[in-house]
């Protein structure tokens, strides 16, 4: 990476001949492996650098200052065998996506996530960079979701597992309780080229261990609220100069979460308690006046009774109710200071919705932004529901929950490496077809199948990785 300011005198010819095609980045990588090759044909030797031939290693070199160059060198090998692969995701079927079924030191793959080197922290924040200069614009705000799901594991050797209520297996009668990895993951919500649905694209997950596999690692337990404010702090260390907004749910309706948030500049949109206890700001401080300032102002009124007021001013909107269509609502919104007793109050902006119809239960949001509109904000808490897209996706084209690890190192780094993965095909696609030029069969594109479409994205990223044969397999004399 060090060498790409060299090789910059030949960005001029590449932009010509492909305009548009790549980010900056990718320019650069695709010039400095012209001039490598050319060089190295030059001075008779055969091949030249053959790992920048490769789209895949093309598109992950900014990710190779992270790790050494033999672990370097495996790590595209399983990336590129974990897309070629089908069925279960483990170190093994990779290996044979690529031919190396038969490979002596086959350990030393397993080693990539058990025993090498190199930083997670590291991976996330070049990940995220790729992702915000290829699909956001330098104007536009990072949309960021968090939420939690449940890597469903067995095994007496995986420590970390604990009991977690599975919501997927659940229903409203009868309560699932099911054993595995609780993972906090941070998405960054995109609109790729080739559609109009909003992607939620993983770069950052963490692993949640319940209390008591903490009192009994001997650990001090971190709630998911506590997980997310070093999250918030981390993002904005990496994105000093953005506008961030974060979007949760239920279990991020928490004021110290929020006030975290306004410190950090970063807009926290998240479900409100009607229950919430809302107070107008303080009234102003008389001159020579005894006692401590004031904190909060009279107490306004729960929203439940906002709800069943009749002189509440409604206003209707329509929006796309979580792909069912346009639907009408009603919403009413309002600024307040939320407070708890021993807590600093947070300004917010309240919306309150309901559904004309009845059809479905009223529902209550926040923002800690009190300049936002509340019609904005009912429609950036709607594009949570992309992080629960993405969980059955990586599930089902990814193979989430079908590797097969011990080594706690080594848990704790693959399936964040498979949700990254994610965001990598969606890296390829953009890379391979920039414009919504995108060949994907037209029955594929309809609003009742969105898993579709990331299948489709799936094979026309791999299709140009197969056609590549990255590292020569035949064995040596």
């Amino acid at each position: 990476m060090l060498l790409l300011p060299f090789f910059s005198k030949y960005l001029y010819l590449y932009r010509t001949l492909y305009p548009g095609l790549c980010t900056f980045l990718q320019k650069s990588l695709f010039d400095l492996y012209q001039y490598t090759t050319r060089n190295s044909v030059r001075c008779g030797r055969k091949g030249g650098f053959s790992l920048f031939s490769h789209p895949l290693a093309i598109l992950l070199a900014p990710f190779r200052s992270a790790f050494t160059r033999p672990t370097w060198r495996r790590a595209v090998q399983l990336v590129e065998g974990t897309l070629l692969a089908r069925g279960s995701r483990t170190v093994t079927a990779a290996l044979r996506a690529i031919g190396l079924q038969e490979e002596k030191h086959f350990n030393l793959f397993h080693h990539v996530l058990s025993r090498a080197r190199w930083s997670s922290l590291l991976i996330s924040r070049i990940l995220l960079l790729l992702l915000v200069q290829t699909f956001l614009t330098a104007s536009t705000p990072i949309e960021l979701v968090i939420d939690e799901t449940l890597e469903r594991r067995w095994g007496p050797h995986i420590v970390k597992c604990g009991y977690y209520h599975d919501p997927v297996r659940s229903s409203e009668k009868h309560k699932r309780i099911s054993r595995g990895l609780k993972w906090l993951c941070l998405m960054l919500i995109v609109t790729p080229p080739w559609t109009s649905r909003s992607w939620a694209l993983p770069f950052l997950s963490v692993l949640l261990t319940s209390e008591e596999v903490n009192m009994r690692l001997g650990r001090h337990h971190k709630t998911v609220p506590d997980w997310t404010k070093q999250l918030v702090k981390l993002v904005r260390r990496w994105l000093p100069d953005r506008t961030i907004m974060l979007v949760g749910d239920g279990a991020y309706s928490v004021v110290e979460l929020g006030t975290v948030c306004r410190k950090q500049r970063v807009k926290l949109v998240a479900p409100l308690r009607f229950d919430a206890c809302l107070y107008t700001p303080p009234p102003a401080r008389q001159p020579r006046q005894m006692g401590r300032p004031r904190l909060i102002g009279q107490r306004l009124p729960q929203l439940d009774h906002v709800l069943d007021n009749p002189q509440t001013f409604w206003q209707r909107a329509g929006v796309a109710w979580y792909g069912q269509g346009k639907q009408q609502i009603e919403w009413c919104s309002g600024t307040a200071l939320w407070y708890r007793g021993g807590q600093t109050p947070l300004p917010i902006r309240w919306v309150l919705t309901r559904d004309p119809e009845e059809k479905h239960e009223p529902r209550a949001y926040f923002s800690t932004d009190q300049t936002q509109s509340g019609l904005s904000i009912i429609l950036y808490f709607m594009k949570r529901w992309c992080a629960e897209v993405t969980f059955e996706e990586s599930r089902a084209h990814l193979g989430v929950e079908t590797q097969r690890q011990w080594s706690d190192l080594a848990i704790e780094r693959t399936t964040p490496c498979l949700f990254g993965l994610y965001s990598v095909v969606a890296l390829l696609g953009c890379s391979f077809h920039p414009t919504r030029g995108y060949p994907i069969p037209t029955n594929c594109l309809v609003s009742k199948a969105p898993s579709h479409l990331y299948r489709c994205t799936c094979c026309c990223a791999a299709a140009p990785v197969e056609q590549f044969q990255l590292f020569d397999i035949t064995p040596k004399p």
